[in-house]
């Protein structure tokens, strides 16, 4: 009896280390659980803020080294846009403003572009990333979302916009020698003038957005793999060309209105539907007199999204 009882007191014994032993690891391995979460949510934390600072840094240059390249060509597409004419003639028009007009208006695209673009790629990144850890939704839509509100973000900036435009106009030469001058003309007619044209900037911006960023990476898919930094500086240029040239035809009637818009200074503030329906009646009702530039718009954003693309992938690896 004295053995069984021993026995058994030991077994009880041996229960009660093994129980404290199993709920030493399990607070143990509880406690390692949460400094490894803590390490990830750290490592990821810190992830996020260096790539979003890279994407808004990257957006920049890209935008910077594009607008450098690609303005003469913008300013012979606005004179189609504004004015109907026909490629030649608005050529022909920049060769009478001379050499030393060329570049007349480059400084509001190239501040525009430029923190535009930065926005659109940092923003986009940012709002993923938070929409994607805070709402359970479709992976899609949240992206899409995320690329709307960073479109519509981008609005804040239409009076560089506006002052382009205006710069690009010859009919406004006499009247303005640079960008401080023209901004200083549309502050005394108030805020609400530098904003003007904001309707068509807004439906353009987000649904392109939405579209570049959602189809980006599909359309890269479809593209022979790249194994060198060169096949992969030729695909982001093609992925981005090809996006660009799409996206800029779709919604080249809203910049036509955009840029009728735009170049009035004071006087009644049209509504879009309004405007539209001038040029549409200007231009005989017929959609090939809506779309008259297209053409070059399709070959200018061809060259230009490629530019960018390609720039910001490329600055991307590197950073």
């Amino acid at each position: 009896m004295g053995q069984v009882r021993g026995d058994g007191t030991d077994c009880i014994r041996r229960r009660g280390e093994h129980s404290c032993e199993d709920r030493g690891r399990s607070m143990m391995d509880s406690e390692d659980l949460v400094l490894q979460k803590s390490k990830k949510d750290q490592i990821g934390h810190r992830i996020v803020n260096v790539s979003t600072g890279k994407h808004y840094i990257c957006g920049y240059c890209a935008a910077i080294t594009n607008v450098a390249v690609t303005f003469p060509l913008q300013k012979v597409l606005f004179r189609q846009q504004l004015y109907g004419v026909r490629t030649r003639d608005a050529i022909r028009q920049l060769q009478k403003d001379g050499l030393r007009n060329l570049y007349r208006g480059i400084l509001p695209p190239l501040m525009q572009k430029s923190t535009t673009l930065a926005l659109m790629f940092g923003l986009y990144e940012d709002l993923s990333s938070l929409l994607l850890s805070r709402v359970s939704a479709p992976e899609l839509l949240t992206r899409s979302a995320a690329a709307v509100l960073a479109g519509t973000t981008e609005a804040i900036l239409t009076p560089f916009e506006r002052v382009q435009v205006l710069l690009q106009d010859y009919k406004h030469h006499d009247k303005f020698t640079n960008t401080f001058q023209a901004f200083r003309v549309l502050r005394e007619h108030g805020i609400r003038e530098y904003y003007r044209g904001l309707v068509p900037i807004l439906l353009r911006n987000g649904p392109s957005n939405a579209l570049f960023f959602g189809l980006r990476g599909p359309i890269k898919q479809c593209l022979p793999e790249a194994t060198t930094y060169r096949t992969h500086l030729i695909n982001d240029f093609i992925c981005g060309g090809l996006l660009g040239a799409m996206l800029g035809f779709l919604f080249f009637p809203l910049n036509v209105v955009k840029a009728r818009m735009q170049s009035q200074i004071g006087g009644e503030f049209q509504p879009f539907s309004k405007v539209f329906m001038k040029i549409w009646a200007e231009r005989d009702r017929k959609v090939t007199q809506l779309f008259r530039g297209a053409h070059l718009n399709y070959h200018r954003s061809l060259i230009s999204w490629g530019i960018i693309n390609a720039t910001y992938e490329f600055l991307l690896k590197l950073l």
